[in-house]
Protein backbone atom coordinates (compact mmCIF):
# COMPACT_ATOMS: atom_id res chain seq x y z
CA UNK A 1 0.00 0.00 0.00
CA UNK A 2 1.90 3.30 -0.93
CA UNK A 3 1.66 6.87 1.42
CA UNK A 4 -1.23 7.94 -1.07
CA UNK A 5 -3.54 4.75 -0.49
CA UNK A 6 -2.96 4.52 3.25
CA UNK A 7 -3.96 8.41 3.55
CA UNK A 8 -6.56 8.02 1.50
CA UNK A 9 -8.12 5.03 3.76
CA UNK A 10 -6.91 6.54 6.77
CA UNK A 11 -9.12 10.06 5.96
CA UNK A 12 -12.16 7.82 5.23
CA UNK A 13 -12.32 6.19 8.37
CA UNK A 14 -11.51 9.64 10.13
CA UNK A 15 -14.35 11.17 8.05
CA UNK A 16 -16.80 8.57 8.79
CA UNK A 17 -16.53 9.62 12.28
CA UNK A 18 -17.45 12.98 11.71
CA UNK A 19 -14.23 14.49 10.51
CA UNK A 20 -14.30 17.11 8.65
CA UNK A 21 -11.18 17.42 5.94
CA UNK A 22 -11.63 20.10 3.62
CA UNK A 23 -12.22 22.42 7.07
CA UNK A 24 -9.00 21.25 8.29
CA UNK A 25 -7.27 21.14 5.69
CA UNK A 26 -8.25 24.84 4.68
CA UNK A 27 -7.32 26.08 8.48
CA UNK A 28 -4.33 23.84 9.18
CA UNK A 29 -2.43 24.18 6.38
CA UNK A 30 -3.63 27.16 4.79
CA UNK A 31 -4.00 26.10 1.15
CA UNK A 32 -6.56 26.92 -1.70
CA UNK A 33 -9.46 23.66 -1.34
CA UNK A 34 -9.68 21.92 -5.07
CA UNK A 35 -10.84 18.86 -4.42
CA UNK A 36 -10.02 15.98 -1.73
CA UNK A 37 -7.76 13.98 -4.16
CA UNK A 38 -5.39 17.21 -4.49
CA UNK A 39 -5.03 17.57 -0.83
CA UNK A 40 -4.13 14.05 -0.24
CA UNK A 41 -1.46 14.01 -3.38
CA UNK A 42 -0.08 17.92 -1.38
CA UNK A 43 -0.22 15.93 2.20
CA UNK A 44 1.50 12.93 0.87
CA UNK A 45 4.45 14.95 -0.36
CA UNK A 46 7.03 16.90 1.91
CA UNK A 47 5.80 14.85 5.07
CA UNK A 48 2.91 17.12 5.40
CA UNK A 49 0.87 14.44 6.38
CA UNK A 50 2.59 14.38 9.71
CA UNK A 51 0.37 17.33 10.06
CA UNK A 52 -3.00 15.10 9.60
CA UNK A 53 -1.61 12.60 11.76
CA UNK A 54 -0.76 14.73 15.09
CA UNK A 55 -3.85 16.58 14.96
CA UNK A 56 -6.20 16.00 17.45
CA UNK A 57 -9.36 16.88 15.30
CA UNK A 58 -7.91 13.50 13.41
CA UNK A 59 -6.96 11.29 15.97
CA UNK A 60 -10.23 12.25 17.90
CA UNK A 61 -12.17 11.06 14.84
CA UNK A 62 -9.71 8.09 13.33
CA UNK A 63 -9.81 6.97 17.32
CA UNK A 64 -13.58 7.61 18.33
CA UNK A 65 -14.05 7.45 22.20
CA UNK A 66 -15.53 4.52 23.86
CA UNK A 67 -15.71 2.45 20.93
CA UNK A 68 -14.11 -1.08 21.18
CA UNK A 69 -11.49 -0.78 18.98
CA UNK A 70 -9.36 -4.43 17.73
CA UNK A 71 -5.53 -3.64 16.86
CA UNK A 72 -2.72 -6.05 16.32
CA UNK A 73 0.66 -5.54 18.73
CA UNK A 74 4.10 -6.63 17.37
CA UNK A 75 6.02 -9.22 18.47
CA UNK A 76 8.30 -7.92 21.27
CA UNK A 77 11.73 -8.97 22.32
CA UNK A 78 13.43 -7.30 25.21
CA UNK A 79 16.26 -8.32 28.50
CA UNK A 80 15.17 -8.53 31.45
CA UNK A 81 17.04 -8.71 34.75
CA UNK A 82 15.96 -11.97 36.80
CA UNK A 83 15.92 -11.79 41.20
CA UNK A 84 19.11 -13.96 40.28
CA UNK A 85 21.12 -10.97 38.77
CA UNK A 86 20.92 -12.94 35.50
CA UNK A 87 19.89 -11.18 32.08
CA UNK A 88 17.73 -13.40 30.13
CA UNK A 89 16.19 -12.28 26.90
CA UNK A 90 12.10 -12.68 26.93
CA UNK A 91 10.48 -13.08 23.52
CA UNK A 92 6.56 -12.03 23.45
CA UNK A 93 4.36 -13.81 20.44
CA UNK A 94 2.48 -11.20 18.59
CA UNK A 95 -1.35 -10.96 19.82
CA UNK A 96 -4.38 -8.84 19.09
CA UNK A 97 -5.80 -6.36 21.51
CA UNK A 98 -9.24 -4.44 22.25
CA UNK A 99 -9.62 -0.86 24.07
CA UNK A 100 -12.28 0.76 24.86
CA UNK A 101 -10.62 4.37 26.43
CA UNK A 102 -12.98 7.27 26.13
CA UNK A 103 -9.76 9.46 25.82
CA UNK A 104 -7.98 6.76 23.57
CA UNK A 105 -7.06 9.38 20.55
CA UNK A 106 -4.84 11.03 23.43
CA UNK A 107 -3.01 7.28 23.93
CA UNK A 108 -2.76 6.46 20.63
CA UNK A 109 -1.16 10.08 20.15
CA UNK A 110 1.43 9.70 22.42
CA UNK A 111 2.43 6.07 21.25
CA UNK A 112 2.71 7.38 17.63
CA UNK A 113 4.76 10.15 18.97
CA UNK A 114 7.24 7.75 20.27
CA UNK A 115 7.19 5.39 17.30
CA UNK A 116 9.94 5.52 14.79
CA UNK A 117 7.93 5.48 11.82
CA UNK A 118 4.05 6.96 12.94
CA UNK A 119 2.52 5.53 9.17
CA UNK A 120 3.53 1.79 10.21
CA UNK A 121 2.12 2.83 13.85
CA UNK A 122 -1.45 4.18 12.55
CA UNK A 123 -1.46 1.37 10.08
CA UNK A 124 -1.99 -1.60 12.34
CA UNK A 125 -5.46 0.57 12.93
CA UNK A 126 -6.67 0.11 9.19
CA UNK A 127 -8.66 -3.16 8.36
CA UNK A 128 -7.57 -4.08 4.53
CA UNK A 129 -8.74 -7.10 2.40
CA UNK A 130 -5.31 -7.99 0.88
CA UNK A 131 -2.15 -6.23 1.85
CA UNK A 132 0.02 -5.71 -1.06
CA UNK A 133 3.65 -4.33 -1.15
CA UNK A 134 4.11 -1.31 -2.44
CA UNK A 135 5.77 -0.34 -5.62
CA UNK A 136 8.41 1.73 -3.24
CA UNK A 137 9.38 -0.97 -0.65
CA UNK A 138 9.84 -3.52 -3.57
CA UNK A 139 12.02 -1.04 -5.82
CA UNK A 140 13.95 -0.46 -2.51
CA UNK A 141 14.46 -4.32 -1.93
CA UNK A 142 15.48 -4.80 -5.28
CA UNK A 143 18.29 -1.97 -5.19
CA UNK A 144 19.59 -3.69 -1.93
Amino acid sequence: MTRLELLRVLVGQARANGFQFKKWYMARLGLPWINAEQALEVLSTERRYYALLFSHEFAENFWKAGEVMTFQVPTQTFPRVMADGSVRIVKRKAYTRRSAREDVWRYHLREMAVAEEPLRYIRRFVRVAEDEPDEESVEGKARA
